[in-house]
């Protein structure tokens, strides 16, 4: 069983940042691939990034490109999320996720669908005033 444990949001302003970390814990990791969704109220989850957890492949919405970057620390087991140029838009519960459907290697593309990923953290509120 995978635990996922997300923290880091909070409050901020238009064009501020946040840094999300999601703590994993449970299995091992390497070759895995590891996601953020977010959902605001009212609309389906969506897919935020994604990366490979061996290092290589990560993966961006459109909508977060070049604001938003996923990263990993294999010595604490923790996925982070660094959101820059935040916008009122970004706002949503935002869930870390980990794909055991499959090995991811290096070159390979990682998920971006809800249905490809198995364990599911509970979700860390961001709030972007305007």
């Amino acid at each position: 069983q995978v635990q996922l444990v997300e923290s880091g949001g909070g409050l901020v302003q238009a064009g501020g940042s946040l840094s999300l970390s999601c703590a994993a814990s449970g299995r091992t990791f390497s070759n895995r691939a590891m996601g953020w969704f977010r959902q605001a109220p009212g609309q389906e989850r969506e897919f935020v990034a994604a990366i490979n957890w061996s290092g290589g492949s990560t993966y961006y919405a459109d909508s977060v490109k070049d604001r938003f970057t996923i990263s990993t620390d294999n010595a604490k087991n923790t996925v982070y999320l660094r959101m820059n140029s935040l916008k009122p838009e970004d706002t949503a519960l935002y869930y870390c996720a980990a794909s055991y459907t499959r090995f991811y290697g290096l070159g390979d593309l990682v998920p971006h669908r809800p249905s490809d990923y198995n364990y599911w953290g509970q979700g860390t509120q961001v709030t972007v005033s305007s």
